[in-house]
């Protein structure tokens, strides 16, 4: 028997994002802000990664864990309620949603849902790499969680798949459980070496090999020679996915490119009353993008509690090869904040541009170098120029 209750506004997921908007919301007085969280502990994966980089300008020295104490008291200060153990399973309604938890079934209904799920790692078995299935096979967060939280021996040889920033924790994690990192692989023709740790560019994981426990993995290069590493570990980084099930399940309209929430510049989704934030929306990006986007979605989501009505579907944003996506990628009215944008393949310098309907809108040489492993910020006032009922607005370089 489920019990049926009300609250104003209901963040699923107490990850940055989530922490964030619920501290402003009940902060500035939103009503009942409750948070829910499916793992016991809150803080998404900073809670479990311990190198710095998590803090402020001010206290850039703060690790992951003591990043989480900080963002959850203010959320409680503010009044906002956290639980944790409790997992969003469904929606009733268009703006209930059921949940489950030790204390039994609920079924909550918001003024306002915002859903801020966070991403994870797409695994080995979505990667499509055969073999057999071998213990000692993880993704970053898993190696994460068995090193910081659970204190288990991961092994002793280790091979890393991938060669971005979070491969590079990944490395640093193995050293300090007492791993040796054998080798780095990547698809790419380049990438981020790591002092001491061989970097195979233009290399695929073929094949897992072992009995009960890992003993080596085939690596193909592109030139078409093979080999054997010998480990009894393999960690696969990056290749980040939203966790949109929730959001699939409710009819909420997904994005090809992100593959999270289709959003515009206010973090609203094509169902009325519910909000998406975070690397829900995008896959993986820093805490402090994604903490900045809950804060930013108070505003909305107060101004939707005041009686703002749900705007009509805006022209799509889109982008054409090399670029993988951008993101807001709905345009609904003019934004205010920049725009995300990541490529598939490195450029330097790229001048890019956004055109609708043969009609170009803006173009702008960014004398940078794009890295497929991290975001362009791009301004968003040349969004002003959009034709609300026109067509697609197409970011492409050129």
């Amino acid at each position: 028997m489920s019990r049926d209750r009300g609250v104003d506004v209901l963040v699923v997921g107490a990850g940055p994002a989530g922490l964030a908007v619920a501290a402003r919301l009940a902060g500035a007085g939103a009503g009942r802000v409750e948070v829910l969280e499916r793992d016991q502990e809150p803080g998404g994966i900073p809670r479990h990664c311990r190198h710095g980089g998590f803090g402020d300008p001010v206290r850039p020295w703060l690790d992951g864990p003591a990043y989480v104490r900080q963002a959850l008291r203010a959320a409680t200060a503010a009044g906002a309620t956290v639980r944790t153990g409790v997992s969003a399973t469904g929606w009733a309604g268009p703006l209930t949603l059921e949940t489950t938890s030790p204390a039994g079934l609920e079924r909550i209904t918001a003024r306002a849902v915002v859903l801020a799920t966070g991403a994870r790692e797409r695994p080995r078995s979505a990667r499509l790499v055969p073999g057999t299935r071998p213990a000692g096979v993880l993704t970053t967060g898993e190696l994460q969680q068995s090193v910081h939280l659970y204190g288990q021996d991961i092994g002793r040889r280790a091979v890393v798949v991938g060669a971005e920033p979070v491969a590079r924790h990944a490395v640093h994690t193995l050293r300090r459980a007492g791993a040796q990192v054998v080798a780095m692989v990547t698809d790419r023709p380049r990438g981020a070496a790591v002092p001491g740790v061989p970097l195979l560019t233009a290399t695929t994981l073929g094949e897992l090999h072992g009995r009960g426990r890992l003993s080596g993995v085939t690596v193909r290069h592109a030139d078409g020679r093979c080999g054997i590493l010998t480990c009894d570990t393999v960690v696969f980084t990056g290749d980040w996915i939203p966790d949109h099930e929730l959001a699939r399940r409710g009819g909420v309209a997904v994005d090809p490119g992100t593959r999270g929430p289709s959003v515009d510049a206010s973090f609203r989704t094509s169902a009325p009353g519910v909000f998406a934030v975070g690397n829900l929306l995008h896959g993986v990006e820093r805490a402090a993008t994604a903490a900045a986007e809950g804060h930013a979605a108070a505003v909305p989501v107060l101004a939707r509690l005041s009686g703002e009505p749900w705007p009509e579907p805006g022209p799509v944003l889109t982008v054409r090869a090399p670029l993988l996506w951008v993101a807001p990628n709905r345009l609904t009215d003019p934004g205010r904040r920049p725009l995300l944008l990541r490529s598939g393949e490195p450029l330097t310098a790229p001048v890019l541009t956004a055109a609708q309907d043969g009609r170009l809108l803006w173009r702008r040489r960014f004398p940078v170098r794009m890295a497929p492993s991290r975001s362009l910020r791009l301004p968003s006032a040349w969004t002003d120029r959009v034709d609300r009922s026109g067509g697609p607005v197409v970011l492409g370089i050129g």
